[in-house]
């Protein structure tokens, strides 16, 4: 089997070919993104393995189709770069990896929330040139903060488990609650209470056409005064200008993002010697009270050999119709 991998970088070379040691299964890597201009790349391959910023639109796989690629696998597990009427009308069966340690994701969320809080990144370049005052990096404690968890499947649960740990309150909303959670105790309240009450509010959500820009000028002005936002999910998921809007005000009190709704023009890439065409993105960094990372929450050892894993399992089942169908993108 040859698969075409796109957006690969060493790191998916390492721990991709570790797994196919001793399968039929023949990774050739391309380090650019899958899109109408690179997809004729994947001409010979049986199948195609991309990641979150690659494109597979109308176009792209009506091109793949003609190269006889009928699998899309993602290593991955959000599929908003698909799309699905699309890849179901020319049988192009889509797969992906629906968990892949979820604590890593969980985990990083709190290092982004601990930085931003305890301005962990201000006072360790201050230590580095000897200055060791202490003004401007007061904190709070999370100690008995509410913090309100939008999602909860996997990385959602991991996350209110970090927050319990903390001694925070914790507010839930996912369209579908999760019985387990409610049986621990856990309150799923409604949308607008979630904002309303939340000191802290957690993005765990898929991007979907429900979901687009649910952080907007509307769902801010009913945060409390100087709340707090995090997103390691979809950059999607925050309307870029309305924050900043409210960073400005102050209605935001901090925010911290591990994704960006344009990251595709910029994430995963050394960029240091360019000159950053983008400006919104630009002004996020000079707030003072804005973290970011880049889409890094899912980059852990563990994390990367269960995307490996599942991706590779994904990839040799197809063929045999043994695929998990959880690992199916379906309509």
């Amino acid at each position: 089997m040859k698969v075409a991998v796109f957006s690969a970088k060493e790191y998916d070379k390492s721990f991709l070919c570790q797994e196919a040691s001793g399968t039929d299964v023949q990774f050739t890597f391309f380090d650019t993104t899958l899109n109408k201009k690179t997809v004729s790349l994947a001409e010979g391959y049986d199948a195609v393995n991309c990641f979150v910023n690659d494109t597979l639109d109308a176009e792209v796989l009506r091109q793949l189709k003609t190269y006889n690629v009928s699998h899309a696998s993602l290593r991955c597990a959000g599929f908003n770069n698909v799309e699905l009427h699309a890849a179901k009308k020319l049988g192009i069966t889509v797969t992906r990896v629906p968990a892949y340690s979820p604590e890593s994701v969980a985990e990083h969320t709190f290092a982004l929330l601990l930085s931003l809080n305890r301005k962990i990144h201000k006072a360790y370049n201050r230590v580095k040139e000897n200055n060791f005052t202490l003004q401007g990096l007061m904190g709070f404690n999370l100690h008995g903060k509410t913090v309100g968890v939008i999602g909860t499947g996997k990385i959602g649960k991991a996350v209110i488990r970090i927050c319990q740990g903390f001694g925070c309150n914790v507010l839930c909303y996912d369209p579908y609650p999760c019985s387990t959670l409610q049986q621990q105790n856990v309150e799923y309240v409604e949308l607008d209470t979630l904002f309303t009450h939340s000191d802290i509010i957690s993005l765990h959500c898929p991007l979907t056409t429900e979901t687009q820009h649910l952080i907007n000028q509307e769902s801010i002005a009913k945060m409390k005064d100087s709340a707090v936002l995090i997103n390691t999910s979809r950059g999607g998921l925050v309307d870029t200008k309305a924050i900043i809007a409210a960073l400005k005000t102050k209605k935001i009190g901090g925010l911290a993002l591990d994704v960006y709704e344009m990251e595709s023009e910029l994430f995963f890439q050394d960029l240091s010697c360019e000159i950053i065409q983008d400006d919104v993105f630009q002004r996020l960094l000079t707030f003072p009270n804005v973290v970011i990372t880049g889409h890094q929450g899912f980059f852990t050892q563990e994390a990367l050999k269960e995307i490996a894993q599942t991706t590779l399992n994904n990839l040799i089942n197809y063929p045999q119709g043994k695929l998990q169908p959880d690992n199916i993108v379906q309509l």
